[in-house]
């Protein structure tokens, strides 16, 4: 499991106390449903395609996708599922195939920010202040069996998940409209330095007690792995 040193101090922002940072990337494309496939255990909205002009952005993600379980997506912790074109690059390499925007049912694939390295509570500014919209990093993706079938690949959701190249959930804080090119710029990363893979991979004591002292409105899924990976140091 890769490490990364709390050392990330600045200016306080309400709960969020971390710092600012100048990180910038871009939204390669925005991805919405293409069609609902039935697999052989359930119906799936997994089939995401790019979406022609800008996308309405609300509490609940993008006005014109969907989720088929809303038991397990969905949500306004798991509003806009965002996968960085890089990981996606490194698949790609991988399985010697081609991994086309959407291919993971990414809403947002994204270039130029370190998705897989988000750090829980990171807050991204996509486009501009008036019309863009504010998300904030909730919790990696736990991927399930649809991904397999989408990809034609048996058992292909526990390699994405050992990968550790998860992508990221993300809450809408403001909405507004997103499209392809639109600037991200990462405003705020907090000081506890607790980040989307390490939650991913599986929370340490020490990281789950960052977490768990940190201040933030954590996810329920998160506060709860953090909770028990908390109780194992104390037996």
């Amino acid at each position: 499991m890769r490490r990364r040193k709390n050392d990330q101090v600045g200016d306080p922002r309400g709960p969020h106390n971390g710092r600012m940072t100048n990180q910038a990337g871009s939204v390669g494309s925005v991805n919405v449903v293409h069609e609902t496939l039935k697999t052989p255990a359930r119906y799936t909205a997994i089939d995401k395609r790019p979406a022609d002009g800008p996308v309405d952005v609300s509490e609940l993600g993008l006005v014109t996708d969907t989720q088929c379980d809303t038991r397990i997506h969905g949500g306004v912790d798991k509003a806009v599922y965002a996968y960085a074109a890089e990981d996606a690059a490194w698949w790609s390499r991988q399985l010697d195939r081609e991994i086309r925007p959407g291919q993971f049912g990414e809403n947002l694939t994204v270039a130029g920010v370190d998705v897989t390295n988000a750090v829980i509570g990171e807050l991204w500014r996509v486009g501009g202040p008036q019309h863009g919209i504010l998300l904030e990093v909730r919790l990696p993706r736990t991927p399930c069996s649809n991904l397999s079938w989408h990809m034609g690949i048996h058992r292909f959701h526990h390699t994405f998940d050992e990968s550790g190249r998860v992508g990221a959930m993300l809450k809408v804080l403001d909405g507004g409209t997103v499209r392809a090119g639109a600037s991200i710029r990462v405003e705020h990363r907090p000081s506890h330095g607790v980040t989307v893979r390490q939650v991913s991979d599986g929370l340490t004591p020490e990281q789950a007690r960052l977490l768990l002292d940190s201040g933030l409105d954590l996810a329920d899924d998160v506060r709860g792995w953090a909770e028990r990976a908390g109780t194992r140091n104390r037996r």
